[in-house]
């Protein structure tokens, strides 16, 4: 190994670090103090809830566990969005959990609360998985209503939703164990199955003191919504349970008694780890997101025994497309290749810059692992479509146009890996969030923008300083480069992975050691869902 890797390690390492870092402090929720008042009252927390409920917490993965971070601070912030959301086996079915965090805010719904559980149900959706609601949560944040409960993709989506998934059979199931006001006390209701934890939980469209002020009537929390008044009166739950543990017991149960699911049918053999030392990933991928590399030596890092069988090898070179396994399941994998390459006729390609004959090489590999039905890895470090006069007169524009008609219209689960910069276009092409990725994660080396903080900056300078020339004002060298320092600093802070994944751009920030797990964990849950569309391109410019 030579110095060059030894420096890499160092500083991926250290990413890898302060990754565990900002999760161990996430994983606090609304704070120690919080969690202690919450188990005084007999309760879990939602980690906890979760944690028990699932037969393995440690095969589970999390979605949006960055929601919300360095938002809301004048609110006093918002750690995972106020809600859990993991996917693991339930008495051994998958299933997704969403689990309301009454240290947050008394599990109070913020915008990005909103947008989480969405995310949440739509991962339901696309793979027909059922889902698990642990409800406990004060209701819609009041200060910030306008900007969660009346558009499309608010608050009222979830209940929506409830209704959808009903009617295409995916199973869902409510626990209350805990507040659930107004219209959440819908989102129980409308599950299959729900059920409630005495003393703890509680179900009304209105509190006792708005029932006082509205109709005069005055009332207790419990006679009004708790679980006596719903199990033996109103009949709006299902069971009751005396404590936390005993609701998710009784889930437990529900779910043991669930029958199999129709698959899709992805072909799966015998596992194998790659031969290939998956630690060195940390000294092959460059400090600097500048530097080229080749993405041939990360890739033997991730896939079965080391195996990557490449497709159109020495055509298209900017971008490697080829068949492998990843814990056992067949993949198409579509890389950006980092190093400069010599094409055929003699060019010099830059890495990560996709041309026309690798966007048609993308093209034509992603038709066929829509004809063989093999799920389709994107493993991303691109700045873009290459650009000039030549390209322009080679139809760069007709060639980038048909590689995002085929991964726009791919009827197989795609999944994307931002191993570093996914910059403008190129995002697009390699699946980026608005292509319907099932999941999408990024390594702690990521950046994600529409160009790089450098290139930005130097766009903005000019027309910052434009701006102040005609005002009349004069721009000395150091005024430059503190205007120049300036913008780059907070353009930089917006193209960090987490800055991505606080708004949901992203399902997660995860330690490269982790892709494995991620792909083969949505593989698994993507079989749930049938491929009932046909592969079709539609009308192209050949």
């Amino acid at each position: 190994m030579d110095i060059k890797f030894n420096k890499n390690e160092d500083h991926n390492k250290l990413l890898a670090a302060d990754l565990n870092y900002k999760l161990k402090r996430i994983y606090k929720g609304g704070g120690q103090k919080k969690i202690d008042k919450h188990h005084s009252k007999g309760k879990l927390t939602a980690r906890e809830r979760i944690d028990y409920l699932v037969d393995d917490p440690k095969a589970c993965i999390e979605i949006g566990a960055f929601a919300g971070e360095g938002m809301y601070k004048e609110h006093g912030g918002c750690p995972s969005g106020g809600v859990v959301v993991k996917i693991g086996n339930v008495s051994g079915k998958k299933a997704i959990i969403v689990a309301n965090d009454a240290t947050v805010k008394a599990g109070a719904w913020f915008p990005i609360t909103g947008k989480k559980n969405l995310r949440a149900q739509e991962i339901s959706i696309e793979n027909r998985l059922p889902i698990i609601y642990l409800v406990d949560s004060a209701g819609v944040y009041l200060p910030m209503q306008d900007e969660i409960f009346p558009d499309k993709e608010h608050f009222g989506r979830i209940f929506r939703n409830n209704a959808i998934m009903s009617s295409m059979g995916i199973t869902q199931i409510s626990a209350v164990m805990g507040s659930c006001v107004a219209g959440g006390a819908y989102l129980p209701i409308m599950s299959d199955e729900a059920l409630i934890v005495d003393k703890t939980g509680s179900i009304f469209l209105a509190g006792s003191y708005l029932v006082k002020a509205a109709i005069g009537e005055s009332i207790d929390n419990e006679t009004l919504g708790g679980a006596t008044t719903h199990c033996e009166i109103s009949g709006v739950t299902d069971y009751k349970a005396k404590d936390d543990k005993d609701a998710l017991n009784t889930i437990k149960t529900i779910f043991d008694k669930i029958g199999e699911f129709e698959k899709a049918g992805f072909n799966r053999v015998k596992p194998k780890k790659p031969i290939e030392n998956e630690n060195d990933i940390f000294g092959l991928l460059p400090a600097k997101r500048s530097d080229q590399y080749d993405m041939m030596p990360i890739i033997k890092r991730l896939v079965d025994n080391s195996e990557f069988e490449e497709y159109k090898a020495g055509y298209g070179q900017t971008i490697i497309t080829g068949y492998a396994r990843i814990d056992g399941w067949a993949v198409g994998i579509v890389a950006n290749q980092r190093k400069i390459v010599k094409s055929k006729r003699g060019e010099m390609q830059f890495g990560g810059v996709i041309y026309s004959d690798s966007a048609d090489k993308a093209t034509r590999f992603i038709s066929n692992c829509n004809q063989k039905k093999i799920p389709l890895v994107f493993l991303q470090d691109v700045t873009g479509f290459m650009v000039g006069s030549k390209s322009e007169h080679g139809g760069i524009i007709k060639d980038g146009a048909k590689m995002v008609n085929a991964v726009s219209n791919s009827v197989v689960p795609k999944f994307t890996i931002v191993i570093g910069n996914s910059y403008g276009a190129g995002n697009y092409a390699m699946c980026g969030k608005a292509y319907d990725p099932r999941f999408i994660v990024a390594w702690p080396s990521a950046e994600l923008a529409v160009m790089s903080g450098n290139s930005a900056a130097k766009v903005l300078l000019q027309i910052e300083t434009s701006r102040l020339k005609a005002k009349g004002e004069e721009i000395s060298k150091e005024k430059e480069k503190e205007l120049f320092d300036k913008i780059k600093t907070n353009y930089d802070e917006q193209t960090s992975p987490y800055y991505a994944a606080a708004r949901i751009w992203t399902d997660a920030v995860i330690n490269p050691l982790d892709t494995r797990k991620w792909i083969s964990t949505g593989i698994e849950v993507a079989n749930h869902a049938p491929i009932e569309k046909k592969f079709n391109l539609g009308v192209l410019q050949v």
